[in-house]
């Protein structure tokens, strides 16, 4: 009888160097693919870091600048905006008092009338 090698039964036959060049190809293609991603994501993070240092520049500014027209505004000319607002918000108190009231007479004129209705309605029913 013959002797029978088993070792190559049920498995392909591919010899460890043709072994190593198939995952090292499989390796740089990951590799190539997984590094244009990673680039991708630098490029977004550096454009991210540049705008969020614009964004605080301009922050910056804008104080500056705010804190800057606060120091020169004279003082009459905050106080007279101060007076409007005030003026402003009594009108409107006054407004909404006069509403209320307004409400009010509303409100009881309708339940006079709903009262003479009733009347009205038991005196024919009757």
């Amino acid at each position: 009888m013959a002797a029978v090698d088993d070792s190559s039964q049920g498995e392909p036959s591919t010899n460890p160097s043709e072994s190593d060049r198939v995952s090292e190809k499989l390796a740089q293609g990951i590799s190539c693919m997984l590094g244009s991603v990673i680039r991708s994501f630098d490029l977004s993070a550096e454009n991210t870091v540049r705008s969020q240092d614009q964004l605080l520049l301009s922050l910056h500014r804008l104080t500056t600048e705010l804190d800057q027209l606060l120091e020169d505004a004279p003082l009459p000319f905050i106080m007279q905006h101060a007076a409007k607002i005030s003026s402003v918000r009594k009108r409107v108190s006054s407004l909404n008092l006069l509403l209320k009231s307004i409400q009010c007479r509303i409100d009881k004129i309708d339940e006079m009338l709903s009262t003479s209705l009733s009347h009205v309605m038991q005196s024919w029913s009757s």
